[in-house]
C-alpha cells in the first residue's frame, strides 16, 4: 500500500512540475508576443503618420491622404479578420499543444 501512495504521490509531481514548465512557457511566449505587438503598433502609428505627410503633399490634401491611409488601414483589418480563425486559434491551439503535451523530446 505504501507503494501505491509513493506512486501516487510521484504522478502528482510529475504533474505540477509538467504544469508550471507548460504555464511558464507559455506565459514566456506570451509576454514576448505582447511585447512584439506593442513594438508593431508602435512603428505603424509613425508609417501612418509618415504615410498621411507623405500622400499629403502628393495630393494637396491631409484629408484626403488620411482618408487613404485609414482605407488601407481598414482593408488590411478586414484581411485579419477574415482569416483570424487560421492566423490567431489554429496557431494558439497548435501552441499550447505542443508546449502542454510533449513539445520536447525526453
Amino acid at each position: 500500500m505504501s507503494d501505491l501512495k509513493d506512486y501516487v504521490d510521484l504522478k502528482s509531481d510529475e504533474l505540477k512540475l509538467r504544469t508550471t514548465e507548460g504555464l511558464s512557457v507559455a506565459m514566456g511566449r506570451l509576454t514576448a508576443t505582447l511585447l512584439l505587438v506593442g513594438l508593431l503598433v508602435i512603428v505603424l502609428g509613425l508609417l501612418a503618420v509618415v504615410l498621411v505627410q507623405w500622400i499629403g503633399q502628393w495630393t494637396g490634401s491631409v484629408a484626403v491622404s488620411s482618408s487613404i491611409v485609414c482605407g488601407v488601414f481598414v482593408l488590411v483589418m478586414l484581411v485579419v479578420f477574415f482569416l483570424r480563425k487560421r492566423l490567431f486559434r489554429d496557431t494558439f491551439v497548435k501552441l499550447f499543444i505542443k508546449v502542454f503535451y510533449g513539445g520536447e523530446k525526453e
